[in-house]
């Protein structure tokens, strides 16, 4: 999602393409960009020119949308899931522990909450090329 980012408003990124940047394996992506897809982040563009691109600006997408599309409701422990077709535990009422699983789980989706793709995209103007070691810089 951060090198869709970094691409957008460039037109679709192969997969191939982003595999190589990330050294992720193709296939792996592949699994992913369903999910996402799925979830309304990210459209396909068939053929030549074709790939991945974001479905919505990256600042308007926050890091908790994207966990829930790659690994569901946020859950320390079964216990504290949000998933609403969730069935509890038998013991929730009763657990001195869930108020505590409960707690981190709101805590970790407030952070994702507050955290959109933009924050993890530096904006170009600030991308400087890095200098090879022993190369001659003029000042």
């Amino acid at each position: 999602m951060v090198q869709l980012g970094r691409h957008y408003g460039a037109g679709p990124a192969s997969l191939a393409e982003i595999a190589a940047e990330e050294d992720l394996p193709r296939a792996y992506l592949e699994q992913l960009v369903i999910n996402l897809r799925e979830a309304g982040l990210v459209t396909s563009t068939r053929g030549a020119r074709g790939g991945y691109e974001l479905a919505h600006a990256p600042d308007s997408i926050t890091m908790a949308e994207v966990l829930r599309a790659l690994e569901g409701p946020v859950a320390p422990m079964l216990c504290a899931s949000e998933d609403p077709g969730h069935v509890g535990c038998d013991r929730s009422a009763r657990c001195t522990v869930n108020l505590l699983w409960v707690r981190v789980r709101d805590a970790v989706t407030g952070a994702l909450d507050s955290m959109t793709l933009a924050d993890l995209v530096p904006p170009r103007s600030t991308l400087q090329p890095i200098p090879l070691q022993g190369a001659v810089t003029s000042s």
